[in-house]
């Protein structure tokens, strides 16, 4: 019976994965809508048989963001840039409450904890930012997972800090429905937004450190607006560049 579980939990954490890694496609443009999804190529290209990927396409559908046509499959409903704006807006808000009352709340455990994912964090984008002077290089895959876990952990640690659980929650409901990766995808791809978010963490783990709750608050409200400004623009491009030629 354990083992049963175990293998339940584990097919339920690859679909939520799929889902995730699909959503943000979709959201950051590079699956605009009306994009037909079709399951063996996500299988080949995921490594995965089709049936986590038909769950994960369910899910979607669940969430609006795909659409299932009888005897044609699955599509891509997207969402508008203005939706994706909203929600970033909402974003940068609670985030900002989160980190002005971290500032008055968080502990020294959790500030280490914080202290340690800024330096991950700052590490791993210099090992890319190196990789990629050096090599010209893309991204590892396996070095933006790393900075990706720290920039979560970043975040979180923030969250739980406010000793708020109804932001908290608000919090996760909303990145169910607009993930953090989104933000990771646009930043990845210039040396310069990889540094300049290294330097912004940096400025509010400083201002909750030294328990300034106006200035944690206004560094991440310009923090989150930023990366919602840029994940609207790069949607909008990809948008634009899918629409087909005026005739």
């Amino acid at each position: 019976m354990p083992q049963l579980i175990e293998a339940a939990d584990e097919r339920r954490a690859l679909v939520d994965k799929l889902a995730a890694q699909l959503h943000a496609r979709v959201l950051s443009g590079d699956l605009p809508a009306g994009t037909r999804l079709r399951q063996e190529a996500l299988a080949d290209e995921f490594g995965v048989s089709r049936t986590p990927i038909r769950e994960a396409l369910r899910k979607l559908q669940a969430g609006g963001l795909v659409e299932l046509r009888p005897n044609r499959g699955a599509f891509v409903r997207g969402v508008s840039p203005r939706e994706i704006r909203d929600a970033y807006e909402v974003r940068a808000s609670l985030e900002a409450l989160a980190a002005g009352l971290a500032a008055e709340r968080i502990s020294h455990s959790q500030l280490e904890a914080l202290g340690d994912a800024t330096r991950q964090f700052s590490a791993s984008l210099q090992r890319t930012v190196e990789l990629r002077s050096r090599h010209g290089a893309d991204v590892d895959d396996a070095e933006a997972s790393r900075w990706g876990r720290a920039n979560d952990q970043f975040h979180q640690v923030i969250q739980e800090a406010s000793g708020n659980h109804v932001l908290v929650d608000m919090l996760t409901q909303l990145h169910r429905n607009f993930p953090r990766d989104l933000s990771r995808i646009v930043v990845s791809e210039s040396t310069t937004l990889l540094e300049e978010n290294a330097r912004q963490h940096q400025s509010i783990l400083e201002a909750i450190g030294a328990r300034d709750r106006q200035a944690a608050h206004d560094l991440m409200l310009s923090h989150v607006r930023h990366a919602g400004e840029l994940v609207t623009l790069r949607f909008e491009q990809h948008v634009a560049a899918a629409a087909p030629p005026d005739r």
